[in-house]
């Protein structure tokens, strides 16, 4: 694999001419190649030491508590996917950002979700890009949702027990798979399935999801679910919040529906609809 990966990314001097083959080996020798053998701690057991100082389960009294926040869905219909997410990103009890991105466009066609550790579901996720890059040079064709989803289980489960955190989505539109989701996380599990939420605010999404999803929904109606999943997620959720992004795919792609502040839409569904009761909208 590591041959493999070095072989496609090689600098992009190389091969073009301009430098003798001993002036591109000296070259190259100074950039180390791209590989997945990460540096390991000089432990005897890296994993149990690591269960050790960050799990709150197996040791309570553990120096570093990795918490995390987030809300993260998709949910297969008659016109494709939807995938909606939010944008908070927490550390503890502090808000880092309020404008994360938690879609990673793969390809075209092809979509991630990030939940669990920032930078695991970016850099993963980031290789899984490159991985299907390569497959479509190779057999001159789009890779399947589920031979992506596949790679990627495989490459996060070698990893098991060393301090990964992640936990995504998988999702796109194929001709021969039809509209494909998949949910994958750091201890390696796979799984297909009609409709997913993740992140500590999933069970306020699932509220919604379970109350009003149907395989038959319209365009119209499928985004408006999605959005209205997010907003109860962050609203009753602490560490979801910030913008709601959204977005459809179909066969021929992906299409973005926005980014849009969670505040007015609040606003909106609440005095328009009636709903959040919790919240009054005047002051006595």
């Amino acid at each position: 694999m590591d041959s493999l990966v070095a072989q496609y990314s090689r600098p992009a001097f190389q091969d073009e001419g301009y430098y003798s083959d001993e002036e591109q080996n000296e070259l190259c020798q100074t950039l180390p190649p791209l590989s997945l053998k990460f540096a390991m701690p000089p432990l005897a057991n890296p994993a149990a030491f690591l269960r050790a100082h960050t799990d709150d389960h197996a040791n309570p009294a553990c120096p570093i508590k990795m918490t995390h926040g987030t809300t993260t869905l998709g949910f297969r219909f008659q016109g494709g996917i939807i995938i909606a997410t939010d944008s908070r990103a927490s550390s503890g009890d502090w808000i880092a950002s309020q404008t994360v991105k938690k879609v990673i466009e793969i390809n075209d066609c092809l979509l991630g979700t990030m939940a669990g550790t920032a930078a695991d579901c970016q850099y993963w996720l980031a290789y899984l890009g490159m991985q299907c890059r390569l497959h479509e040079l190779r057999h001159k064709r789009r890779i399947s949702v589920s031979a992506a989803s596949k790679i990627l289980a495989n490459l996060v489960y070698s990893y098991k027990g060393m301090g990964l955190g992640l936990g995504t989505m998988c999702a796109g539109v194929t001709p021969q798979e039809g509209p494909a989701l998949y949910y994958i996380d750091s201890d390696g599990t796979r799984m297909s399935g009609n409709l997913f939420c993740v992140g500590s605010g999933q069970t306020f999404a699932y509220g919604v999801l379970d109350a009003e999803y149907t395989y038959d929904l319209s365009v119209e109606d499928a985004l408006a679910l999605g959005s209205r999943s997010i907003l109860a997620a962050t609203h009753r959720d602490a560490f979801s919040g910030g913008y709601i992004n959204l977005y459809h795919i179909k066969e021929n792609g992906w299409v973005k529906h926005g980014f849009r502040d969670t505040n007015p839409i609040f606003w909106q569904t609440k005095l328009e609809k009636g709903e959040f009761s919790n919240v009054t909208s005047q002051i006595d």
